[in-house]
């Protein structure tokens, strides 16, 4: 099967494509034909090796973490799915590769894609959604009437955990460019502040919960919105030793990324808040809980853009070099 891959790590010019084995399908497998992934930034991070130490993965790789298609094979234990099946899913972390023709992901995985999207609609929603619910619902707990901040609202993951957070019947800040204002305020932001012209820690006070997706700078500020007891979550700032624990990191792995995040977990602290790192994790049974508000409209994706299956590389150029206006990157195979 055709697929991009890379063959080691930290070469921007490395990702090409290749013929692949077709994967093997274990009894709890779907097999699907892959019709539209999207590119997401945490496909940048592995080519450049920056998970190699925590994502030990065989070279060469095939790139991709979230997709759209329809099911060409099951597994004899597969309960839930049939040929056919039009799905869309987040593989495991321990077997991504959705820029391909094929995949095996485990049934459990996978959801029946939402009725009312096209195949690239679909795509841009699995890592984005399920980051957001395990943030927002999972992590959080978000309730009535609390105050959210969402960073970089008109990103993949903004553009989906501003809506989410408003089913959830939340008060919303987001941040985001001038040009991007009236989007994020269409998508349910009460307070959207134009990073350009303002300085989001100097007009936020007193929110409940803030949702980090830049990390750095914005992650530090972020502690000064919170009031006493709040929550920042991250998905971009160091990871703690909970993440570590998560994995099944050994000691030595669990220390070093206790002292990654050591500054930021002191500083927050002193602030009475908490701060928490979140890699997301696959789920076929959060998409079933996502799934009725994406086809009642209530969650809808948004997509800038679809490559052919062909441009993949291109694709992921455009994503790094921040050229997306808003929402998701799709490639499509034809």
């Amino acid at each position: 099967m055709k697929a991009f891959v890379i063959e080691r790590y930290g070469d921007k010019d490395g990702v090409r494509a290749r013929e692949m084995p077709e994967p093997r399908v274990g009894a709890d497998d779907v097999l699907v034909h892959i019709h539209a992934a999207s590119v997401n930034p945490l496909d940048l991070k592995l080519r450049d090796g920056e998970f190699k130490a925590i994502l030990p993965y065989r070279l060469p790789l095939i790139l991709g973490n979230d997709l759209a298609g329809v099911v060409v094979q099951v597994g004899s234990d597969v309960t839930r799915f049939a040929v056919g099946d039009e799905v869309y899913a987040r593989p495991g972390k321990d077997r991504i590769g959705t820029f391909a023709e094929l995949i095996a992901v485990h049934q459990d995985d996978v959801a029946i894609k939402p009725a009312k999207l096209t195949m690239a609609e679909a795509a841009c929603l699995p890592l984005v959604a399920l980051t957001s619910w395990q943030a927002l619902v999972e992590r959080a707990q978000v309730r009535p009437g609390q105050k959210i901040l969402i960073h970089a609202g008109s990103g993949g993951v903004g553009t989906t955990a501003i809506q989410l957070a408003k089913q959830l019947d939340a008060h919303v800040a987001t941040t985001a460019g001038t040009a991007n204002i009236d989007l994020v305020k269409e998508l349910g932001a009460d307070v959207a502040v134009d990073y350009k012209q303002q300085t989001f820690e100097t007009v936020l006070d007193g929110y409940d919960v803030v949702l980090d997706t830049l990390g750095g700078e914005t992650l530090e500020k972020s502690l000064h919105v919170l009031k006493p007891g709040g929550k920042v979550i991250s998905i971009a700032g160091p990871p703690d030793a909970a993440f570590a624990r998560e994995l099944g990191a050994n000691a030595i792995l669990r220390l070093a990324m206790s002292a990654l995040s050591f500054k930021t977990r002191r500083r927050a602290k002193h602030r009475n808040v908490t701060y928490s790192f979140l890699f997301m994790k696959a789920s076929g049974d959060q998409l079933r809980e996502l799934t009725p508000l994406i086809d009642a409209g209530k969650i809808r994706p948004v997509l800038d853009r679809v490559f052919p299956f062909e441009e993949t590389r291109e694709a992921m150029e455009y994503v790094e070099q921040g050229r997306a206006k808003a929402g998701k990157v799709v490639v499509a195979m034809t």
